[in-house]
């Protein structure tokens, strides 16, 4: 190989690092984004619930560059192989990051109009909340550290999100039909809920596409899910 062939090398490597790079700041800030928005319900912290939304447009910035420079990479690098499924995942990811920041700013928003804490327990939805979180973070580390095994859990994980999810649903339907007191708090929970149950299932896709990066081979293709029910009909 000829030094140009060198360079050429040595520029694609640096390239697809900072692609990397982006990456995992962008997860970063999607992580900070749905920590801030699970605190602003539950600790009733306005400031992180500002934070959460304020974020937004940075996260939307970090996939228009990472979609540049992959759509840059494919057009004039002509990557083979593993290099080439990283960064159609890469573009992919970005894009399952961005919806998840967006239901982030979303529960953030809808947790400053009331007092979601009045009357309600709310247990069932901060354990769906931390075990949303534990799922993200640990689909962001199979991401950086290319691990198929970590996606492969985090997959398996999304069914026991669902099931949380199902039987919330039925939690403050029942709270509703007791006391019609209930019912607008309880819409903004059901939102809430869907919110992250959404997160959950963008954060499944993620765990999907490292899987197929590293593989070469695809998850089965019949997502883990819980129990459907009513609850399905929720939407943003």
């Amino acid at each position: 190989m000829g030094m140009d062939g060198v360079h050429t090398v040595k520029s694609f490597e640096h390239e697809l690092d900072h692609l990397r790079g982006m990456m995992a700041r962008m997860c970063g800030i999607v992580e900070n984004q749905v920590s801030q928005a699970v605190s602003a319900v539950f600790d009733l912290n306005v400031t992180a619930a500002q934070e959460a939304i304020d974020h937004d447009p940075m996260v939307d910035q970090l996939e228009r560059d990472i979609e540049g420079l992959a759509i840059r990479l494919l057009a004039l690098r002509s990557p083979m192989a593993g290099d080439l499924r990283e960064i159609v995942s890469a573009l992919k990811i970005s894009s399952d990051l961005e919806r998840i920041g967006d239901y982030a700013a979303s529960i953030a928003r809808r947790s400053k109009r009331v007092d979601l804490t009045e009357s309600l327990s709310l247990s069932g939805l901060r354990n769906m909340g931390r075990m949303v979180q534990e799922n993200l973070r640990r689909g962001a580390d199979a991401m950086t550290l290319q691990d198929p095994e970590r996606a492969q859990e985090v997959w398996e994980a999304d069914c026991e999100v669902d099931e949380y999810y199902t039987a919330l649903f039925r939690e403050l339907v029942t709270y509703m039909m007791e006391d019609p007191r209930n019912i607008g708090p309880c819409i903004h929970l059901l939102f809430i809920a869907k919110n992250l149950e959404r997160i959950g299932d963008h954060t499944t896709n993620i765990a999907e596409r490292v899987f197929y990066a590293v593989k070469g081979e695809n998850l089965p293709p019949v997502r883990p899910r819980g129990k459907s029910s009513a609850a399905d009909a929720i939407d943003q």
